[in-house]
């Protein structure tokens, strides 16, 4: 090689690192933005970083786009490795055309996300884009159905994360909402069809970028979002914090890592945690953390539906998906948001060989017309949908309330569930004692010389027929009672035998869930 040739390269090298030019990097950091190039750095182990087409250009001429050809064009791809293990990333740069996409832009997209597929890799999204390529008319829309479309034929095959750190409107949202996991940035990031210029001409209100569709609107509103950090730096973190508990794709096991963690440990703590009074809550997350390695749990959707709690932990060093009701919410009654936000969770966990252990006290699906008008019996359904869809380990442990059709849904033993314990704390039922005994009793309580008197003895009659689980457990519908102090061990002790689970569904091309 000629040294013209390598100071050609090294230049065109040099070229291509600076984006949009220095003058946009710095803008791009007044807005507390990192720059696409950083943000891989940060997201992918030092110096495994390897570019795919940093030479490329768009080719569009109209619009005095002949004189604006930067090279890259305005998205960062390429291959790297996290804790060592590999993922293929684009980012996108807002410093070259405020990050809108264009056809070349979308080849580069849709290329790594082809070699993802047949690599067997996960798919990592930096979105920061203004949107479609206006200059590129509807060469931008087709480039933006053919990210769609390789969203959704990698959907189940390879886990694709998104993380929102700019403005990511219009069409551009549907490849975020077809992909596993949306993280955001407060403040910075936003996502919406609409913008709020729009917004007030069609409808006449009036609102911001971040009350229409920030990171706190998506992660506690809507439910579009699943993680929210504070600055890029952090958001790329709990990204390769959430990159450790999967697998690569569908056809491997997720990683299991050396646990110091005793698997024999007890906590006699638990034995205490249930109050007396069954209407008095608790907080479900702290029978999570003295179950799971550690303690360590990884929320997911923390500030959304938090009437229930879905999100990774480890057991013995297996990663597994925890779904539990959280009585400290709407006494941990299932309701729309919190059935989608399960089922969705609980078919991820399926997709990719997660083991799914559900922690119940549900007294049911939440009442009401709005839930009614809003559809719960369909949206129900989905959760339904998908725990007994799911082949996966799926390991139930009833804490206190199981009633009604919530008990079913909550990973029974009458729609697949492998191992399914009790605590003695758990009631199962129809419905709680006071309800049930008004229907069954009515005509007696009403004929009775004392009907509050006669009330009392037919509840204290209810209680001590379902107040319990051994009603269950005489039908084998409850495979053990345990002292609460046992969760860990025996949890353990199921996933060491289900590892090796196999099930599987009939043939079909694919089921038909209550969308």
């Amino acid at each position: 090689m000629t040294e013209e040739a390598r100071r050609k390269l090294r230049d065109l090298r040099e070229e291509s690192l600076l984006g949009g030019g220095k003058a946009r990097i710095e803008a791009q950091h007044e807005k507390g933005k990192l720059t696409a190039r950083e943000r891989i750095d940060l997201l992918l182990d030092d110096r495994s970083f390897v570019e795919f087409d940093r030479f490329v250009r768009h080719q569009c001429r109209d619009f005095g786009m002949d004189e604006k050809r930067i090279l890259g064009d305005g998205v960062v791809t390429g291959q790297g490795t996290i804790d060592g293990r590999p993922v293929y990333v684009f980012s996108q740069d807002f410093t070259v055309f405020g990050g809108s996409l264009g056809l070349a832009f979308a080849k580069k997209i849709c290329k790594i996300m082809d070699l993802a597929m047949k690599n067997g890799v996960p798919v990592i999204g930096l979105n920061d884009s203004g949107g479609a390529r206006i200059q590129e008319g509807v060469v931008s829309l087709g480039g933006y159905a053919d990210i769609f479309l390789r969203n959704t034929l990698a959907s189940g095959v390879v886990p694709q994360i998104s993380a929102i750190l700019g403005p990511c409107a219009g069409g551009a949202v549907y490849s975020p909402a077809i992909t596993d996991f949306t993280f955001m940035v407060e403040d910075t990031s936003y996502m919406y069809i609409t913008g709020p210029n729009v917004v007030k001409a069609v409808t006449h209100e009036t609102v911001s970028h971040e009350d229409l569709g920030g990171a706190t609107t998506h992660n506690t509103k809507s439910g579009v979002a699943h993680f929210m950090a504070p600055d890029d730096a952090t958001c790329l973190e709990e990204v390769r914090r959430l990159l450790a508990y999967l697998p690569l794709n569908n056809m491997e096991a997720p990683p299991r890592v050396d646990s110091s963690d005793d698997p024999n440990r007890g906590d006699a703590e638990l034995d205490a945690l249930i109050p007396d009074d069954p209407n008095k809550p608790y907080d479900m997350h702290e029978v999570i953390r003295r179950v799971v390695d550690d303690g360590s749990f990884l929320e997911v959707q923390s500030g959304f539906a938090q009437n229930l709690i879905i999100g990774f932990a480890r057991l013995d060093g297996r990663s597994v998906g925890i779904v539990a009701n959280q009585p400290m919410v709407l006494a941990g009654t299932l309701d729309i948001d919190a059935s989608v936000k399960g089922a969705r969770f609980v078919r991820f966990c399926d997709c990719f060989n997660i083991p799914v252990v559900t922690f119940e006290d549900v007294p049911g699906f939440l009442p009401g017309t709005a839930q009614e008008y809003g559809g719960i019996i369909r949206h129900g359904a989905k959760l339904l949908y998908a725990y007994c869809e799911a082949t996966v380990p799926k390991i139930t442990v009833i804490t206190r309330k199981a009633y009604g059709g919530a008990y079913d849904v909550m990973s029974s033993k009458h729609i697949r569930g492998d191992v399914n314990l009790s605590w003695p704390t758990a009631e199962i039922a129809v419905m709680g004692p006071e309800a049930a005994v008004e229907i069954i009793f009515r005509k007696d309580i009403e004929a009775a010389d004392d009907p509050v008197a006669a009330k009392a003895k037919y509840v204290e009659t209810y209680k001590e027929t379902f107040a319990n689980p051994y009603a269950a457990a005489e039908r084998g519908y409850i495979d053990d009672v345990i002292e609460a102090s046992e969760t860990r061990p025996r949890l353990i002790a199921a996933l060491r035998v289900l590892h090796r689970k196999r099930d599987s569904n009939p043939p079909k091309k694919h089921g038909n869930i209550p969308l």
